[in-house]
């Protein structure tokens, strides 16, 4: 029942998205760039890369929804993902944006298979504790972990912004801080379970 209300929810941001609604655009936005933008830093992109991609993901959906050419089946997360991670494989794989999908891709996106959808809102829903737990970090915890993971930094280049006598050091708060996330993190997924 809850996944069908989803959908009908997700159809009428579709809705709002078609007659310009900045409501169901920011909505949209909000919740599903930031697993676009995970995927693409997952996959060596950067932060402008996400937001490029995102942007002909919504180009290609306002176009289908617009024109009429599109019915949801699935959730929109999930229809969103699967574009996202289609233009950003080719990307990497030709080097250039492809701004249509192929027939045969779009067929089989509307008809996922249940088991990977609840799988990518599984997943999503780490995500999610993941972020709340770094946000309870705190400093210098939460830069040192983003320094090392996200911004990719070397741990010399970490001791010297953190004033570390040398990275040996910052390498042992690295890993309390990632020993102290860990907690954090399974504290909160055994309380959403």
């Amino acid at each position: 029942m809850k996944h069908n209300q989803n959908i009908e929810r997700d159809r009428e941001l579709l809705l709002g998205l078609t007659r310009n609604d900045d409501r169901a655009l920011a909505t949209i936005y909000t919740e599903n760039y930031p697993s676009i933008l995970r995927m693409v830093l997952q996959y060596k992109g950067s932060e402008d890369d996400a937001k490029d991609l995102f942007q002909e993901a919504m180009i290609i959906l306002y176009e289908k929804a617009r024109k009429g050419e599109f019915d949801l089946y699935s959730k929109l997360k999930t229809y969103l993902y699967a574009v996202c991670r289609h233009l950003w494989l080719k990307k990497l794989q030709t080097g250039s944006w492809q701004l249509a999908l192929p027939d045969e891709l779009e067929e089989v996106l509307p008809a996922e298979e249940t088991s990977d959808i609840t799988e990518h809102e599984e997943k999503d829903q780490q995500f999610t504790i993941m972020e709340k737990a770094m946000g309870n970090m705190g400093e210098p915890c939460k830069t040192i972990l983003e320094d090392y993971y996200v911004r990719k930094m070397s741990m010399q280049d970490i001791a010297e912004k953190f004033g570390y006598t040398n990275s040996e050091n910052a390498k042992n708060q690295k890993y309390k801080c990632l020993m102290r996330l860990k907690k954090l993190f399974f504290e909160q997924y055994k309380s959403t379970i």
